[in-house]
């Protein structure tokens, strides 16, 4: 009895193992052949999820597939993070590994693209610019300079130096981010003075509109994964969370990055 227990349990642990190594190869091979056909400078982390693999490879068909590729070159705001989660994906395995497969089809497919406070202070030409969280109360998402579409998760808070007349002046304003056309719209609405309304800086009326113009831009998400086009923005942390979602898709393996 001793010896049949301990058979059966090197047996599992054994089945363990090779589930696992399973996974991990094919998360590497599709991670190899993400990069080749994105032309991304690094490898993206890649997750299949689901437990036990072997039995979702022999299927064809896999529960949730994670990708996320850091410092991927934006043509607008310089490195941004992009990620996806692909759920129900078909595909033989066979296929997903050795790269002959083009198109797979994904039950529900969500796509983002994080742009953190250092790039996106580079495309607004502020060099100290900081990300923080929404205030308490938001405009309505038409925007104080001139925004326009549909306001989706809130706001958020932007503070940098920028040139106030002729002096460098630390300012923080409440900006919009709304969705408009495809394209992403950050619009400075009104500044902000913090949570107890007290001004730690002036701002003549005749600058105003000016100065709220420094910190108002609009971004073409074209790096989104898979060409998934975005349906919500939002903030997150320090970071700007641009996000798409799709249902019954089929996608093009090498459009992860699609420019």
């Amino acid at each position: 009895m001793r010896k049949l227990i301990i058979g059966m349990v090197f047996l599992v642990a054994l089945g363990l193992v090779v589930d696992f190594g399973s996974a991990a190869y094919a998360e590497y091979r599709i991670s190899r052949e993400l990069r080749a056909g994105a032309s991304l400078t690094a490898d993206p982390e890649v997750t299949v999820h689901g437990f036990p693999f072997l039995i979702q490879a022999w299927e064809g068909k896999y529960d949730d597939i994670e990708i996320r590729a850091q410092g991927v070159q934006s043509d607008e705001v310089g490195e941004v993070t992009i990620e996806s989660t692909l759920q129900g994906v078909s595909a033989p395995l066979s296929e997903l590994v050795n790269g002959t497969v083009a198109t797979v089809p994904v039950d529900h497919l969500s796509g983002r693209m994080l742009i953190d406070a250092t790039d996106l202070g580079q495309f607004l030409d502020i060099a100290d610019l900081q990300v923080s969280a929404p205030p308490a109360s938001r405009s309505d998402g038409t925007g104080g300079s001139g925004g326009s579409g549909t306001p989706t998760a809130g706001g958020v808070v932007l503070t940098g130096t920028v040139p106030v007349g002729p002096l460098e002046t630390t300012v923080s304003v409440q900006a919009d981010l709304v969705l408009d056309g495809g394209q992403v719209k950050i619009v400075a609405s009104d500044f902000y003075f913090g949570p107890e309304g007290e001004a730690d800086f002036a701002i003549p009326d005749p600058l105003a509109h000016a100065v709220l113009g420094l910190f108002t831009r609009t971004i073409d998400p074209r790096e989104l994964p898979f060409g998934v086009q975005p349906t919500e923005v939002y903030a997150e942390g320090s970071q700007i969370v641009i996000e798409g979602v799709g249902d019954n898709v089929t996608i093009n393996l090498d459009g992860l990055q699609r420019r």
